[in-house]
């Protein structure tokens, strides 16, 4: 025997040295897939380390997952590897700790033990090593192939990209690990993409996948369109022609899709869509299949006509076999592409490839037991045999993996993620049926309609077949007859893989992009839309999804998801596979085609070209006619154009011809925000407007301003560096302030230089002018240092001054006390509102009114009496002057007796206490006084009207009946009557008007009123309080904190541009100081409106036109702003402490158990017992409701659930929290109130009998405390179950919880297991919770099927109407079609 030495140097038998070493190998194998088993179930350590060693690496991160028994010295060899370093020459170091502490590169201490935390991110820093960098590695260092990490870290993935500009699916499902080989041009791939309208990038795979189709691409090409016969915008086979066509031959890198999806009849909603890919292609298939035929081509081109089926459709049968007697009955199919399962109904495992999914596919199903097969020959149930044979495979193969499925445990949607491996070449030939060739008769056909009939057996034939099964034969069947068909061998059902169209994403939503191999070379590209990119077949492979590692019936859930979704296979056939037309081998038509699109395709690119040297800047002009209105339009002038050309251009823009010579007109730079002109252009008429505007840009800083002159006038010029002001004159004698006159001044100019400055342009006194500048809203400043520039006073671009120039004695003054701040003050706070006053009240046949703001004018008729009339009115005028000082003298010490039906004003504190008289007398005095002087003045000379330079309130006569129609909330009606005074006066709160008896004083059109809080004034309610929410807003002496200032108001008629004004409804455009109060404003109007401010109610309008009504007296109008619009309605408005409440009636057994009912005021410190008898004259009036206080209850309303019941003592703010536009329950009582204390419970209870199928009416209980037991007792007192067999669950949802009578009995939690009703899962603390309750022993009713359709159908329609049912229903999928007519048919009654 030979010997030879062993390791120990000792002679040994060499066949036991050959086993020694075999046994040592095994050994290390063993160990390491222990290590690999083990390190697959051990904690792993997430390291994020930062390579600070190089500026251009500070802002990368190596990521390794590493087991949590690695070693330090491992981690480092690792790193290397990652970085390309050499191991050694640098050190890491702990990244988010103070001390920076280095870690031991030699240790043999694992990352635990180091300190590394398993299941979290620790973070590491690459630093250099004793000052050096890292020395980079270099292909033989050797670090490469040091390292444990998986090679497949290292590996590149393909999947979706961002797309730049274009909007993705639901979500972009992009992940770091995946990324792209090198993004390529069209120079370098050769293909085009398909720019994603949104989310088209379904259709986008399909298209290139037609198109990288050599027969189906020729075919297309092949077939010619008749314009005569069609419109070519909605032919959807010359539409895909003209795009096959510029992805053959355009030089873009990405084409549009829109004139595809056009003909399809879509419109740009359609884009945002989500479908599924192999939809679309059914869809599209037939669509195209009927065009064609439609088409009289087909005797021209048969192949083209019939290229789907030609190409697409192959054969299967449908046979069901009796295994007693072989009798057979069977179908031909015909089918456009495989469905195959991914994973099988409740297996938890999924196919492992293809061949595997195909064979399952056609494994037939042994149909016994209950399923067993009527037999036809045998003419009894006998065991059977279904399933499906293939008969014929198309030329092109579409196999789709069924992906999408539906989890009946959570009942959504799912994507099934499992891997499933496809070959690049598959054998067809194991799938094919030849069974029934060898056999030509069988005992039963049918046909599903998709066959010719002479492709199907002879009918009425009898074969037996064996009982035994044997294995199929590759066979493929041609179109010829049956007698001349023959056997083929199985390499011609050989098919090759040419395109995987990939589904990236969830059930939800996702993105679909294709990998296709091109015939010409054989190389793989990715088509993502608009990115084409070379990839390789491992690229293929990683399509396959799955994940590493089994991990059971949840597999998917970890796996990748992007998978592939659909596979195409070509037969490897020579003498029919097709290769791409060649441009020179083009038909003629197809010739004149690409010659138009070229032709078309040049001309978009010289468009494009003049696009991109356009100049497109905004365009401002003062319109010197149409109402000097500042006009804005955009001007696009070529870069190469002149000033001068521009400035024509602008001019026609602005429509000018005609109106001011072209000559006065000239372009300057403008800044619109800040209103200000930076320079004008002189001398530089010939000058490029690219070089003017510095360049052809997106946007520009500045604008343009297409400045005007009178011919008299001379253009001023504007230089760089200048500032303009608008200088606004005040003349203090009038109250007025003129408009702005423009102009221009230089920041280092003094204050007294730029007072010359304005002497000059407004021929004013420099040397007592006083010049305030405006710096921001409301911040007023006075300019006196002579010596100050304008820069060091806050001068910006553009300015506005305020300048006066008298010899008053204001100037003596402090700026802050003079009549100059006062009037620019009220200037600034100032807005303009568009008031709409309600129709005139009842009784009402007479308009007396006043112009505010000037003297009173009077209408044509009356211009002949106007000094009689004036005469009355300064006589009625005295003698309402002396009504009123009695009644002031009467006033003051009738705090606490007057009421509001007195007058609901608030007045001024007065010094002189004395006797009040009988404000009724006083009213009556007013009454006559005022009927006494409108006879005098019809007499006189006929009605006095608003009046107007522009519009006119013409006097209004109504007939009685027109009176008895009025449908007016509210029946009060007030003359109103005044002197001739201004009604533009400033009134001191200090210093109040004389008041008239009837609350109104003698300026009350012209001034606003200053009134003092509750003064005077006993409310109904309590109301000492300040309004819930809201601050004071009144001083210690009871007066408008606001009101301390000058209140500005002013009211003159208006006429609406609309036309809604005519009609009686008539409109007041009121300016006002905003800082009024809301109580104030409403007392300003009662003149215009003609009642009292506690009869009539105030609405903002907002933009929508939606009405909100302001009812905070207290409050401000510091929210108004200018051009606001309010509306005045008629009726009682809300006093402080009072809030709107609507009341519904609680209906509980009614299909709709909620009713409303009125609308009323309840009042901070009110009982519910006074609220209750309120509402009852309310009640019997509006609604006939005639109800006993003790018969009705008010409970809380929270939507439609009813709540906590009020108890007749509650105080409503005390016991009852209340808030503005509050909803309350108003319950009628078929009994005595059961409730009487806040202690006890009100359940609404529901009996529910099953062997009936039928809920009973609702009866309340009422519970003296949260007890089950005593819930339970109550139950069956009513109701008569006995109480052991009694069960009871909560109702779900709003009230009234209706659910369906086939799903309560096992639907709701019936019988929880708690003691108390306030716990989980019941949760009942407040009254009006829903409780069902029924008897255990009670089986529900037996019902057929018909019976239980019927009710099913009942019970659809009740849940439907009432509403209640409410579920979570996802975004309904709009089902893909396309419309051959070029759209979808739109119901005309449809909205």
């Amino acid at each position: 025997m030979e010997m030879v030495p062993s390791e120990e140097n000792q002679l040994v038998p060499k066949e036991g040295m050959f086993w020694s070493c075999r046994q040592s190998i095994f050994n290390e194998m063993k160990k390491r897939f222990s290590q690999i088993e083990n390190a697959s179930e051990e904690p792993r350590v997430l390291c994020i380390v930062q390579d600070t060693t190089n500026a251009k690496t500070v802002n990368e991160r190596l990521t390794l997952n590493l087991p949590a028994s690695t070693t330090l010295s491992k981690l480092f060899e690792d790193v290397a590897h990652k970085a390309s370093y050499v191991n050694g020459t640098f050190d890491l170091a702990w990244g988010k700790t103070g001390d920076m502490g280095s870690l031991d590169p030699s240790s043999e201490t694992s990352l635990t033990e180091s300190g590394f935390e398993p299941g979290k991110r620790n973070f590491l820093q690459l630093t250099d090593k004793d000052g050096e960098q890292p020395q980079i590695a270099s292909d033989e260092s050797g670090t490469a192939g040091s390292s444990g990490l998986d090679d497949s870290s290292q590996e590149r993935f393909i999947g979706p990209l961002p797309r730049d500009g274009t909007v993705g699916c639901s979500s972009d499902y992009s992940s770091p690990s995946y990324s792209y080989s090198s993004i390529l041009n069209k120079s370098d791939t050769g293909y085009v993409g398909l720019v994603n309208q949104a989310m088209t990038c379904y259709l986008n795979s399909l298209l290139q996948t037609l198109f990288m189709t050599p027969e189906f691409r020729n075919a297309l090409y092949n077939w010619e369109f008749e314009e005569s016969e069609e419109d070519p915008v909605t032919s959807i086979p010359y539409q895909l022609q003209r795009l096959f066509l510029l992805l053959q031959t355009s030089k873009k890198r990405a084409i549009e899709t829109t004139d595809v999806t056009r003909s399809f009849g879509w419109d740009s909603s359609e884009a945002w869509q989500q479908h599924d890919v192999q939809e679309l292609c059914r869809v599209m298939f037939d669509a195209l299949e009927q065009k064609w035929k439609q088409t009289e081509q087909q005797q021209f081109s048969p192949l083209t006509a019939d290229l789907i089926n030609q190409l697409y459709q192959g054969k299967l049968k449908d046979y069901v076999r009796c295994l007693e007697c072989g009798y057979e009955s069977w179908r031909i199919d015909t089918y456009l592409d495989i469905p195959l399962v991914i994973r099988p109904f409740g297996a938890s495992q999924a196919y492992g490839s293809v061949e595997e999914a195909l064979q399952a596919f056609v494994q037939p199903e042994t149909l016994d037991g209950a399923n067993q097969y009527f037999c036809e020959r045998c003419k009894k149930k006998c065991d059977a045999r279904k399933g499906l044979r293939f008969l014929h495979f198309p030329y092109l193969l579409t196999l789709q993996l069924k992906r999408f499925d539906f989890d009946y445990t959570t009942m959504h949607r799912i994507k099934l993620n499992d891997r499933m491996s496809f070959p690049e070449e598959l054998d067809m030939g194991p799938f094919i049926d030849v069974e029934d060739e060898k056999s030509p008769q069988t005992e039963s056909c049918t046909d599903s309609g998709a066959e010719n009939e002479g492709s199907c057996h002879s009918d009425q034939m009898c074969n037996d077949f064996s009982a035994d099964d044997g294995v199929d034969e590759g066979i493929c069947l041609d179109s010829a007859s049956s007698t001349e068909r023959v056997l083929k061998p199985k390499s011609s059902l050989t098919f090759e893989l040419f395109s995987v169209m990939v589904h990236s994403g969830s059930a939800a939503g996702g993105h679909y992009y294709a990998c296709i191999k091109s015939f010409s070379d054989g190389q793989w590209y990715s088509f993502n839309d608009q990115h084409v990119s070379k990839i390789t077949q491992e690229d293929i492979r990683k399509t396959y999804g799955g994940s590493s590692g089994s991990r059971g019936y949840y597999s998917s859930a970890f796996a990748s998801s992007t998978n592939a979704y659909m596979l195409i296979y070509r037969l490897k056939d020579p003498t029919r596979n097709a290769k791409y037309l060649d441009c020179e081998d083009f038909p003629e038509h197809i010739k004149h085609l690409v010659q138009r699109e070229k032709e078309s395709e040049e001309q978009e690119k010289r468009q494009r070209e003049i696009e991109r040297n356009t100049c497109k800047i905004k365009l401002f002009c003062m319109h010197p006619v149409k109402m000097m209105t500042m006009m804005e339009n955009k001007l696009e002038v070529h870069k190469d154009k002149t000033l001068r050309e521009a400035t024509e251009m602008a001019y026609k823009l602005m429509e000018l011809d005609g109106v001011v010579p072209l000559d006065c007109c000239r372009l300057v730079k403008y800044d619109e925000f800040h209103e200000y002109l930076e320079r004008s252009y002189e001398g530089e008429d010939d000058t490029p407007m690219g070089l003017l505007l510095g360049g052809v840009k997106s946007s520009y800083m500045f604008d343009l301003l297409l400045e005007t002159r009178r011919a008299e006038q001379v253009f001023q010029p504007y230089k760089p560096g200048e500032v303009m002001v608008k200088v606004h004159v005040v003349d203090l004698k009038t109250d007025t302030i003129a408009p702005p006159v423009s102009i221009r001044a230089y920041l280092n100019q003094s204050i007294t230089e730029f007072k010359q400055l304005i002497a000059q342009a407004t021929e004013l006194s420099a040397e007592t002018m006083r010049v305030v500048l405006e710096r921001c809203y409301n911040d007023l400043r006075l300019l006196y240092v002579p010596n100050k520039t304008l820069k060091a006073e806050g001068f910006f671009r553009s300015n506005k001054v305020f300048v006066e120039s008298s010899e008053s004695p204001d100037h003596q003054v402090t700026f802050t006390d003079s009549l100059l701040w006062k009037l620019l003050d009220r200037h600034g706070n100032t807005i303009r509102l568009f008031v709409s006053l309600p129709v005139q009240s009842p009784g009402t046949n007479r308009t007396i009114c006043q112009k505010v703001g000037g003297e009173t004018e009077f209408s044509e008729g009356s211009k002949g009496n106007r000094n009689s009339v004036e005469a009355i009115l300064e006589e009625s005028t005295e003698k309402l002057k002396n009504l009123s000082l009695q009644q002031q003298q009467c006033s003051s010490t009738s705090d606490s007796q007057k009421t509001s039906d007195t007058s609901d004003f608030e007045h001024i504190e007065t010094p002189s206490p004395s006797q009040e008289p009988d404000s009724s007398s006083i009213s009556a005095v007013v009454a006559v006084d005022n009927r006494e002087l409108e006879n005098r003045i019809r007499a006189a000379g006929g009605g006095v009207a608003y009046s107007d330079p522009e519009t006119q309130f013409p006097g209004e006569e109504r007939s009685d009946s027109e009176v008895n129609n009025d449908r007016s909330t509210s029946s009060v009606d007030s003359d109103i009557l005044s002197s001739s005074h201004s009604s533009d006066t400033l009134c001191n709160a200090d210093s109040g008007p004389i008041q008239l008896a009837n609350g109104l004083d003698s300026h009350s059109i012209t001034s606003s009123r200053r009134s003092k809080a509750n003064e005077g004034k006993k409310e109904t309610w309590d109301t000492a309080e300040e309004d819930s929410g809201t601050d004071s807003e009144y001083d210690e002496n009871g007066k408008s904190k606001a009101e301390s200032y000058y209140l500005y108001f002013r009211a003159e008629p208006y006429a609406q541009e609309d036309g809604s004004g005519e009609g009686g409804q008539k409109c007041v455009l009121v300016h006002v100081d905003k800082r009024i109060t809301l109580s104030a404003f409403k007392q300003n109007l009662e003149p215009f409106v003609g009642v009292t401010s506690t009869q009539f109610k105030v609405f903002r309008v907002y933009a929508n036109n939606q009405e909100f009504e302001s009812v905070r007296l207290n409050e401000t109008l510091s929210s108004f702003s200018d051009d606001n619009k309010v509306t005045i309605r008629l009726g009682r408005a809300l006093k402080k402490g009072e809030y709107r409440v609507k009341v519904y009636q609680l209906l509980v057994n009614d299909a709709e158990p909620c009713k409303f009912l009125v609308d009323t005021v309840f009042a901070k410190g009110m009982t519910v017992k006074q609220s209750k008898e309120e509402l009852m004259p309310q009640l019997k009036d509006q609604c006939k409701l005639d109800l006993n206080i003790d018969k009705f209850r008010l409970r809380k309303k929270t939507w439609k659930n009813p709540g906590t019941v009020f108890l007749d003592y509650h105080v409503y703010e005390e016991d009852i929290n209340i808030s503005s536009n509050w909803e309350v329950f108003l319950e009628v009582l078929d009994g005595p109130e059961k409730m009487k204390s806040m202690s006890q419970l009100a359940v609404l209870t529901r009996r529910w009998t099953p062997a009936q199928m039928k809920l009973e009416p609702f009866q309340e209980v009422v519970l003296e405390s949260s007890s089950v037991e005593e819930l339970k007792e109550k139950l069956s007192e009513i109701s008569g179950i006995p109480l052991e067999n009694l069960e009871f669950a909560k109702g779900r949802g709003t009230f009234p919880c209706d659910i369906s009578v086939l799903e309560i009995h096992q639907d709701l939690d019936w019988n929880p297991k708690v003691s108390t009703l306030n716990v989980w899962p019941l949760y009942i603390c407040d009254d009006g919770a829903v409780v069902f309750y029924r008897d255990s022993t009670e089986e529900p009713m037996e019902q057929s099927e018909d019976e239980r359709n019927e009710l099913m159908k009942k019970e659809s329609s009740r849940l439907l109407k009432t509403g209640h049912r409410v579920s979570y229903s996802p975004r309904k999928e709009k089902a893909l079609k396309i419309y051959l007519d070029g759209g979808p048919v739109k119901d005309p009654g449809q909205d």
